[in-house]
């Protein structure tokens, strides 16, 4: 298969895993895309599929490391500093330990030094496939934050040591004096290249800029090649960790950007949104071509007369549990020493639950997988790498266990974590951007005059649509789906019985005659009817439309006599008059419900009804954009007083009151941008 297809069919299993992740959220999209890689090589037949492990940690690792790094708060990193530090070191030595010899002695195939070299790789931790997770049940911040800071530097240690262990294995030669050397001089100066890089890249770009080279998206794909830079110089010139390169520049990068957001908030903008798309697609790729290479290493294991009644993944199960006893144990011990021997100052008492937390947050990931790939096929002495099948079906069946216990028993671990005030409807900011947008369009009526008319009701349909499809779409379950269909049922049809009413009312009174009152009643009842069908009702009044334009464009129209055109605008008279008073009497029920919202959408497709029989042929003149744009400015300048009440009230906490901000500045910048 060419590299071509191989990168098209990563793309299209990103897309279908969030996609899936859509629809069946308690899934990670980690564990999706590890299941969609192993379908994708099922289905080519591409068992052997492998990407080199240097190519691997330069493609991958390195980017997704610097973009950690830059948004790692230093503060976070400074205050758990020796739970950080004793995670990624005195941890990962006691995993390799513990569990390389638990390895031999349950494998007595693999030798010592490749049974240390495989814990050592499964020792670094992922933060990336627990983050699906966290995003939907609250893991504790602290153990975020825990987790997150050691990923950043077990990854160095654990290369390291199974670069050792490899070493060792291969030539049969191992110096302890030799490796504490080798890994100081890795760590140490691989830090110190990452800080000397990437002052050095910024002081480029600096200078660059005061040359008058200032194009934000020149700078924005500098900063996005600094971390395949930084990791090439540190590894293939200097011999040092190019992980840890690569971090301490996204660190050095942070405390840069925080003197120059004001004057490069432009590129800032741009190198961010740039980043979120590489990221994405990054994460995606790694759990797609972990899940790409299960099955090579399974047919090796399974078709061994020596793995016979499960036995592989027997090993699997015990090396799997035995490192997060490891990590249990450890996170236990710890805090029990803080709290009870060093008293240490803010130190939190030892829970089993918040060790359980810690343990299973713990997955592992991308540098495991690229790590245990590198294991050379031959040994020094040209014999056959023993087990070496076996070690890559391990590593990658632990990745797979870790990943599937997190995603079963850390939601039920986390479901009391949700801080007060944030679960429910008002952890999901859907009702408060639906007050922005009903905010938006109050003031789009009151800024509407008789110039700006025609402006006005493109505007306010834009934010009625919004609005309703904001509505119907804050949760993806079958049973919010239904008490939407509901709602809004109840709504029309209270507005269909409004409108019977005015036009009874107006029969009673010989208003108008039997005739149009039997006219407008079957229209009444049609659009009931398609409320009760099962055929949705705006796929009735799409269907509808499309008939009634497609004879537009076959000619199939009449002209009528002055009489017939009389009573059509007769017709039509009381029919606007029907719908006022189906607005009028929404807006009074809506004071009595406790969603209002629902009965909103009914009311603003009315309100946009009403303009559509108002405003008749082609309204656009020059000025249309202009006054447009002129309403889009306003509506924006009400929305953040919007925004800023609900914060000063109280119904918003400071985070959700930025995240309502970034709302609006999504919108403002599409208003303001202009291609080139």
């Amino acid at each position: 298969m060419d590299l071509l297809t191989i990168v098209l069919l990563l793309l299209l299993g990103l897309l279908i895993s969030n996609i899936v992740g859509h629809y069946i959220p308690f899934i990670p999209t980690a564990l999706t895309q590890i299941v969609l890689g192993i379908i994708a090589a099922l289905i080519t037949g591409n068992y052997t599929f492998e990407i080199g492990a240097e190519w691997f940690l330069l493609l991958f690792v390195a980017p997704l490391l610097y973009n950690d790094g830059r948004h790692f708060s230093r503060e976070e990193l400074w205050g758990m500093r020796s739970q950080i530090f004793g995670n990624a070191f005195i941890l990962v030595i006691l995993t390799t330990v513990l569990c390389g010899y638990l390895i031999n002695q349950l494998i007595p195939g693999i030798q010592i030094a490749g049974a240390l070299a495989l814990a050592a790789i499964l020792s670094p931790t992922d933060p990336v496939a627990v983050n699906g997770i966290a995003k939907r049940i609250r893991v504790p911040e602290k153990v975020m934050v825990l987790v997150r800071g050691e990923s950043l530097i077990n990854d160095a240690s654990g290369l390291v040591a199974f670069n050792y262990a490899i070493a060792a294995a291969v030539t049969g030669y191992f110096s302890l004096r030799e490796a504490v050397l080798n890994f100081s001089y890795t760590f140490l100066i691989g830090a110190a290249a990452g800080v000397f890089l990437g002052l050095l890249i910024i002081f480029v770009r600096f200078r660059l800029r005061n040359n008058g080279i200032s194009d934000p998206v020149f700078h924005s794909l500098l900063q996005i090649l600094t971390p395949f830079g930084v990791y090439i110089v540190t590894e293939d010139i200097l011999h040092a960790s190019g992980v840890i390169a690569v971090v301490t520049a996204g660190i050095i990068h942070s405390v840069v950007r925080e003197h120059t957001e004001t004057y490069i908030a432009e590129e800032q903008l741009l190198t961010e949104n740039t980043w979120s798309m590489v990221l994405f697609v990054l994460n995606g790729f790694v759990f797609l071509l972990l899940g790409m290479n299960i099955p090579s290493a399974m047919v090796d294991i399974l078709s061994s007369p020596d793995m016979g009644n499960g036995l592989a993944f027997g090993y699997v199960t015990v090396i799997g549990l035995a490192i997060l006893a490891i990590r249990f144990i450890w996170s236990l011990a710890t805090k029990a020493y803080n709290y009870y021997f060093r008293k240490k100052s803010g130190a939190e008492k030892p829970e089993i639950k918040t060790a359980l937390i810690t343990t299973l947050a713990g997955v592992r990931g991308a540098v495991t997988m690229a790590g245990v790939l590198t294991v050379p096929y031959f040994l020094g002495n040209g014999e056959t790498f023993p087990e070496r099948p076996l070690l890559i079906f391990i590593a990658a069946g632990v990745i797979l266990l870790l990943l599937i216990l997190a995603t079963l028993f850390l939601p039920l671990l986390c479901k009391k974590e949700a801080p007060a005030g944030e679960t429910g409807e008002r952890g999901d900011l859907t009702w408060a951007k639906n007050k922005l947008l009903l905010s938006a369009i109050k003031k789009i009526k009151a800024e509407t005059n008789g110039e700006n008319e025609f402006a006005a009701v493109q505007l306010i349909n834009e934010y009625t649509a919004s609005f309703q499809r904001n509505l119907s779409g804050q949760n993806s379950s079958e049973q919010h789906a239904a008490h939407y269909n509901k709602k809004i049922n109840e709504a029309r049809l209270l507005a269909l019985n409004l409108q019977r009413k005015y036009i009874g009312n107006r029969l009673a009174k010989d208003e108008i005659d039997i005739t149009v009152f039997d006219t407008l009643t079957q229209f009444l009842d049609y659009r009931e009817e398609a409320l009760n069908s099962n055929l949705p009702f705006e796929t009735k009044v799409f269907l509808k439309r499309t008939l009634r334009n497609f004879g537009r464009l076959s000619g199939k129209q009449h002209k009528n006599d002055s009489s017939g055109l009389d009573n059509l605008h007769f017709v039509r008279d009381i029919q606007i008059g029907s719908m006022r008073a189906a607005v009028a009497g929404l807006a009074e029920y809506a004071k009595t419900q406790e969603q209002p919202e629902y009965v909103y959408a009914v009311l603003l497709d009315y309100e946009k009804m009403l303009q559509r029989f108002k405003l008749t042929g082609d309204q656009y003149n020059d000025r249309f954009e202009v006054q447009k744009e002129e309403l889009r400015f306003k509506v924006l300048d009400a929305e953040r007083s919007e925004v800023r009440r609900m914060y000063e009230a109280g119904e918003i906490s400071s985070e959700q009151e930025k995240e309502l901000r970034r709302f609006t500045n999504y919108i403002e910048s599409i208003i303001l941008y202009e291609y080139e």
